[in-house]
């Protein structure tokens, strides 16, 4: 996984925008401009795409660790800091919710691979022996009282 992979990845897993990324790089004194840092999000194919270094990656996420936990003299709590993030994004137009927030439904057809298609586990009734209501259930073993290694006092 490259440089870049990571990058994306942490990008679309916090929810940043490119002004967010640039304040985040700015905690550590690192300065780079939003259209430096939109070329480590082209396509490898494009003319101004650029390969992000272990520099820019390194400070990142150090920058990263301050803004979501804060410094000694002033602690913030991540999960806040990850709420005003998602409060931040714009709704879509006819949408009452965020879709990219919505829990997709199961798929009930997609089998898992110990499971033939569309039966789930909980279809299925256990399999049950049934006695007819002659004939005494005849008992295999006899009981037996384990003392579990401990010995008999007599």
């Amino acid at each position: 996984m490259t440089n870049n992979d990571i990058f994306k990845k942490l990008r679309v897993a916090l929810m940043l925008r490119d002004d967010q990324i640039v304040e985040i790089l700015e905690l550590v004194d690192f300065r780079i401009t939003k259209s430096e840092l939109g070329a480590f999000f082209r396509d490898e194919k494009h003319e101004n795409y650029m390969e992000c270094g272990d520099q820019v990656l390194r400070n990142f996420l150090n920058g990263l660790v301050i803004h979501l936990r804060g410094t000694k003299e002033n602690p913030k709590n991540p999960n806040d800091v990850l709420a005003k993030h998602k409060a931040q994004i714009p709704v879509k137009e006819g949408a009452s919710e965020r879709a990219e927030f919505k829990a997709k439904p199961k798929d009930e057809d997609r089998a898992r691979g110990d499971q033939k298609p569309g039966k789930s586990p909980a279809a299925k009734k256990p399999f049950k022996k049934q006695n007819s209501k002659g004939t005494p259930k005849i008992q295999v073993v006899e009981k037996v009282k384990y003392n579990f290694g401990k010995n008999k006092k007599s």
